[in-house]
C-alpha cells in the first residue's frame, strides 16, 4: 500500500543521518591514521619506502570509490574472508581517504622551509623530533583548511554504502521514496539534511582559510 510522505518519514531520515555521521567519523579516524603514515612515508629519505607509498596513492586515487566498495563487499568473501556492510564501507572509505590525506598532509609537511629542518637537525634531533617540535606544529596551519574540505568531501561521498546496502541517510531515503511514490520530495528532504550537515564545515574551513592567510 502506497503511504504518504509524511513528517514521521522526515524523522526517519534525519535519524538515518546519524549512521551517516557515524560512518564519517570511523572512516575519517582510519583515514587519518593511514594518511599520517603515508605522509611520513612520503617524505622519508629512504627511496623504496617513497616509491611503494607514491604507487599506493597513485592506485587508490586512481580508482573510483565505489570499486573499492565493491572489491571489500563482495571480494573479501571469495577470499574467505566475511564483512558486513559497515565494515566494508568503513575499511574502503579509510583505504581511498588516506590517499587523499596523506597527499593534503604531506603537501603541508614539504611546505615548511628547509631551513627549519636544517636547524632542527643541527640541534641533534631525530627526524622524528624534528617532526613533532618543529615541523608538525607549524604545518597544522596549512593543513587544517583542506583537511576540513576532505571531511566534507567525505560526508557526501558516504552516500555510495547505499549501493551494498548500508542504511544510512540515501539508503533510508531509497527506502522511503519506494514506500511512498514521492520521489521528488524524499531527495529534496535527503538533500537539505545533506546541506545541513556539509554548510556549516564548508563556511569554517573558508573561515580559517582566511584567518590563517591574515595570520601568515
Amino acid at each position: 500500500m502506497i503511504r504518504t510522505f509524511s513528517y514521521i518519514d522526515v524523522m526517519y531520515l534525519i535519524a538515518a543521518a546519524r549512521w551517516t555521521l557515524a560512518l564519517t567519523a570511523t572512516a575519517f579516524a582510519g583515514s587519518a591514521v593511514l594518511g599520517l603514515l603515508l605522509a611520513i612515508a612520503r617524505i622519508s629519505p629512504i627511496a623504496p619506502l617513497r616509491w611503494i607509498t607514491a604507487t599506493y596513492i597513485h592506485i587508490v586515487q586512481g580508482t573510483p570509490l565505489l570499486v573499492w566498495l565493491f572489491l571489500i563487499f563482495f571480494g573479501l568473501p571469495f577470499v574467505g574472508i566475511s564483512v558486513n556492510p559497515w565494515l566494508a564501507a568503513a575499511l574502503a572509505f579509510s583505504i581511498y581517504g588516506s590517499a587523499f590525506l596523506g597527499e593534503i598532509w604531506r603537501g603541508a609537511l614539504i611546505s615548511i622551509a628547509r631551513t627549519q629542518w636544517e636547524a632542527g637537525a643541527s640541534l641533534g634531533l631525530s627526524m622524528y623530533e624534528q617532526l613533532r617540535h618543529v615541523i608538525v606544529p607549524q604545518s597544522i596551519r596549512v593543513a587544517i583548511p583542506p583537511t576540513v574540505g576532505f571531511l566534507v568531501q567525505l560526508i557526501k561521498n558516504t552516500s555510495l554504502a547505499a549501493t551494498i546496502g548500508l542504511v544510512e541517510l540515501t539508503r533510508e531515503g531509497q527506502l522511503t521514496a519506494a514506500g511512498t511514490y514521492k520521489p521528488f520530495a524524499v531527495y529534496i528532504t535527503v538533500a537539505c539534511i545533506y546541506f545541513a550537515m556539509c554548510f556549516p564545515l564548508t563556511q569554517w574551513s573558508r573561515s580559517l582559510e582566511r584567518k590563517l592567510d591574515v595570520a601568515r
